[in-house]
């Protein structure tokens, strides 16, 4: 059974298309991978940030992914800052890295372009990132298209740290999850739902109430035309509504194009759907919040699971390396 591995950072809020575009294949690859889910809150600190509001939020995200359906007993479910062996096979990463590899990587130029402070871990960023994925012998990483010139470094330092000190990690593939749907901004179709836009009017968060859901919906953008159909070319707005409701209720966007004819009735049934999908998940995570020692239990059993694998990565690191025994 392949191994996969999947990494969120604890920053923003989850939103209906981080549940629609990732997290629903997350759940799925459950019944047919050994699937390893980390918190990344390592990956937090390369910008100034708050420490109340990253522990908060790592702790809410991992509740998160627990309610929309990740199972801590068959999936390995952890926070990458509990495992001290992320942050030791990172400089390893980091020493097998080409200096221009990492200046190369896209997200550091975007990231880093106009910031008035811009940390050297934002620059080792795709390394710590590679030693997220190495340190447990991973098979596959699903990824969006965004991330796969990290997943092919990762690759890379694989590929030649095997080759100057023998066989030690498996070398990764990186898979992009066929029907994912891509969510788009409700006010911008043209750009994706952002979980950093946490208070803007386009995105819906996984904890909104049904009455903000039916008022963001509402105030989505269309067009100047009166057909429902899918296109999204010429319609993005209401492309973007059909693929939300078709995801949402396991439809294709043009299948539930098919009983709709007006904008409203469009937006209304988007709406009900959404708020449908998310009431099991909401009510869960409450759950969790009024038992955090149930998610401390949960994220413990992970962290454990997790140590298992990474622990036996870094002795077959550090013996190839050469360096001595502790």
């Amino acid at each position: 059974m392949a191994r996969v591995f999947s990494g969120i950072k604890p920053t923003g809020s989850v939103h209906l298309g981080n549940l629609l575009g990732a997290l629903k294949n997350w759940v799925a690859m459950q019944d047919e991978h050994q699937a390893v889910y980390c918190v990344v809150d390592l990956h937090a600190l390369t910008v100034p940030h708050d420490p109340e509001e990253l522990r908060r939020a790592t702790l809410s995200l991992a509740q998160m992914l627990i309610a929309v359906g990740i199972d801590p007993e068959r999936s390995t479910l952890f926070v990458q800052g509990h495992l001290t062996e992320h942050a030791e096979c990172a400089w390893v990463m980091e020493c097998t890295a080409a200096f221009g590899e990492l200046r190369r990587m896209t997200q550091f130029k975007d990231k880093s372009d106009g910031s008035d402070f811009v940390s050297g871990g934002l620059f080792t960023y795709p390394a710590l990132q590679a030693a997220d994925i190495l340190l447990y012998d991973t098979d596959q990483v699903p990824v969006g298209e965004d991330q796969r010139q990290h997943i092919e470094l990762a690759r890379d330092i694989a590929v030649r740290f095997n080759g100057r000190y023998g066989e030690t990690f498996v070398v990764p593939e990186a898979v992009i999850p066929p029907a994912a749907a891509r969510v788009m901004d409700l006010q911008h179709p043209e750009n994706k739902m952002s979980k950093s836009d946490d208070g803007e009017q386009g995105t819906i968060l996984l904890l909104d109430d049904p009455a903000a859901i039916e008022k963001k919906f509402k105030r989505a953008v269309t067009d100047s035309e009166t057909e429902v159909r899918f296109d999204p070319a010429s319609k993005p707005g209401v492309s973007n509504l059909l693929s939300i409701l078709g995801a949402a209720t396991g439809q294709t966007p043009a299948a539930a194009a098919e009983s709709i004819e007006r904008y409203g009735d469009l937006k209304a049934a988007t709406a009900d759907a959404v708020i449908t999908l998310l009431r099991p998940v909401q009510d869960h995570y409450r759950e969790l919040v009024a038992d955090p020692a149930e998610t401390s239990r949960l994220l413990a059993l992970g962290a454990d699971k997790a140590r298992s694998v990474a622990s036996a990565t870094l002795d077959r690191v550090r013996t190839n390396l050469g360096l001595l025994a502790r």
